[in-house]
């Protein structure tokens, strides 16, 4: 078999493989491209199988430009209209979002995660409007960011749904809750979408969008799963095929443990991401992972629900390059 696989931004050709393989094992051959950095080029080339640990690496590369601590910003979108708390017209709540991204993109962000987090209290029924104003504001973030790496996260666990809007709005990532093993969070139980949501994004043709997730994950009870680790949980969405794996502490702003950072990293091969609790004053201890979800750290006062504050982004930016050299 001798075709052309296309893949995002890389040059694929597949290798002499078995007739009788499936698309999960085919040997390939990548060939890395121009990054979205314009500074940074590669071209090297990547054997692995299609779908492995290493082509999750690869992905994740292709899609930051590196491979240890990309600080990702956090765009806690306004509440949207029909939840509690929403009081502001979809253009007053679009025209806040872009102007957090432009703030990120001029103090020179890795990437971004659009998340509906003043839509309180979270529900696991969102309705079609959340979808609808979602995509809106995500593809308004778009075209300010036009080449920045953009996620999008809807709360509660509305995976499915971030994929849709991921899709329509042209992003590149969804932050997805509840990947693998159930938990009780404070919406109530939760259980495991790995097999529905990867099924959902191959019938929408959705491939390109990378999946990252969370493993014992904030605002959540674990007891269920008290006798299954933080590493055996980590193995476990590796091999229900996670993009990334995202570890966080026991809420949002609060520090992540930096042991499980270190013994996730040692049990998977798949991009593994700090999701809360990094400052500028406790970086250091964090640079070894794959990327940092930073959103309260950059909030006047350190508190999520504030407005991001430039001169924190900027601040936290200097260092990271500093230490990144």
């Amino acid at each position: 078999m001798s075709t052309l696989f296309k893949v995002p931004r890389w040059n694929a050709t597949l290798l002499p493989t078995p007739t009788c393989c499936s698309c999960s094992s085919v040997s390939m051959s990548l060939t890395l491209g121009q990054s979205r950095d314009p500074h940074e080029k590669r071209s090297k080339t990547f054997p692995f199988l299609w779908g492995s640990p290493e082509s999750k690496i690869m992905k994740f590369l292709d899609l930051f430009g590196r491979l240890k601590s990309v600080v990702i910003g956090m765009i806690h979108v306004k509440a949207l209209p029909g939840t509690p708390m929403g009081c502001m017209k979809m253009s007053q709540v679009t025209e806040e979002a872009c102007r957090e991204a432009e703030i990120y993109r001029e103090a020179g962000i890795d990437g971004l995660i659009i998340e509906n987090m003043h839509d309180v209290p979270y529900c696991f029924s969102v309705g079609p409007e959340v979808c609808a104003c979602m995509t809106a504001v995500c593809a308004a973030v778009r075209s300010v960011c036009p080449r920045l790496p953009l996620g999008v996260q809807i709360l509660s666990s509305a995976n499915q749904q971030a994929m849709a809007v991921a899709l329509a709005s042209g992003l590149d990532f969804i932050r997805a809750e509840g990947f693998v093993f159930s938990h009780v969070a404070d919406e109530g139980l939760l259980n495991a979408c790995a097999g529905d949501l990867l099924r959902y994004r191959k019938q929408i043709g959705a491939e390109r969008v990378q999946i990252f997730t969370d493993i014992k994950k904030k605002h959540s009870s674990h007891a269920l799963t008290s006798d299954v680790s933080i590493e055996e949980t980590a193995r476990a969405a590796e091999f229900f095929l996670s993009d990334g794996l995202i570890i966080t502490g026991a809420a949002t702003g609060a520090r992540a443990d930096p042991r499980d950072l270190q013994e996730v990293s040692q049990c998977v091969k798949i991009p593994v991401l700090i999701g809360s609790g990094v400052t500028f004053d406790n970086m250091e201890r964090y640079l070894d992972a794959n990327g940092m979800i930073i959103g309260s750290h950059f909030k006047e006062g350190g508190h999520w629900a504030k407005a991001v504050d430039p001169e924190q982004v900027k601040r936290f930016m200097g260092k990271i390059r500093g230490l990144q050299k």
